[in-house]
């Protein structure tokens, strides 16, 4: 190995070992959700809302901020009305939702492979305000754009780059088990094409996104905007959450209460 090589190398250690540091220091003050949190069962059950993209927008329109804002403070507000109607309380309660970004730069090829990282918020669920959770939640985004996705719990998956291929895969499943220390739902974007898409010559009214469930969690949330529409794919451990149902019409809920609070 060239001193290029070796300088090289130990860079990469080195950005490893900043961004190491940055995950456990974010992690220190983490507590989790009993709700999101469970001995996994092995089971799924699933569940989709469909919501009108144009409310989405007449809401960021009158408070600010972008459409991955609102939706994020949805999934925080149909938290409070799920937790408080099946009896668990959401008094106290502010999870810290994983958010992942994308790193690639415009225009990178494809075979360069994904490059991800994430935001790490706390969920203003406790919080009985529609227009305050907003406000907490775009205020959390904001701050972590400032910083860069190089901090927080969201930046282990910088360290793909930076270990070695071998530290890489005797991590990994250390990193998979330790989700729930680090972050308690996971909330993710999935971008689809603008053009409506076909399946066998036939066109797709509604297309549904599904995010992994980690070791640990009990429930993740995927969104995606098609046609028109914003559809929420929910996946949850089969034991731990067999009232999905409720959280999904709870998403379609917390649209409705912004609504209605953004009105004069």
């Amino acid at each position: 190995m060239g001193i290029r090589d070796r300088r090289g190398a130990l860079s990469d250690m080195g950005r490893a070992l900043d961004i190491g540091a940055s995950v456990a220091r974010s992690s220190l003050d983490v507590r989790s959700t009993p709700a999101l949190t469970c001995e996994p069962s092995g089971t799924r059950r699933t569940a989709g809302v469909v919501l009108d993209l144009d409310d989405v927008h007449r809401i960021r329109k009158t408070v600010g901020g972008t459409v991955n804002d609102v939706l994020i403070a949805v999934v925080a507000g149909a938290l409070r009305r799920w937790l408080d109607e099946r009896g668990d309380g959401s008094e106290g309660v502010s999870p810290r939702a994983l958010i992942p970004v994308s790193k690639r730069r415009p225009r990178t090829a494809y075979p360069q492979g994904n490059r991800l990282s994430g935001y790490l918020i706390r969920l203003p669920v406790d919080d009985p305000d529609p227009l305050a959770r907003l406000a907490s939640v775009r205020d959390a985004m904001d701050r972590n754009k400032d910083a860069g996705p190089n901090r927080g719990a969201g930046a282990v998956a910088l360290l793909a780059d930076h270990v070695p291929a071998l530290a890489h895969r005797l991590g990994g499943p250390l990193v998979g088990q330790a989700a729930r220390i680090w972050f308690d739902l996971l909330v993710t974007s999935v971008p689809l094409p603008s053009l409506g898409l076909k399946l066998g010559g036939h066109p797709l009214t509604a297309v549904f996104p599904f995010a992994p469930l980690a070791p640990g969690h009990s429930l993740a949330v995927a969104v995606s905007t098609y046609r028109g529409s914003v559809h929420y794919g929910l996946v949850a451990d089969g034991e731990a959450v067999p009232d999905l149902d409720l959280f999904a019409t709870a998403v379609s809920k917390e649209v409705a209460a912004l609504i209605k609070a953004c009105r004069p």
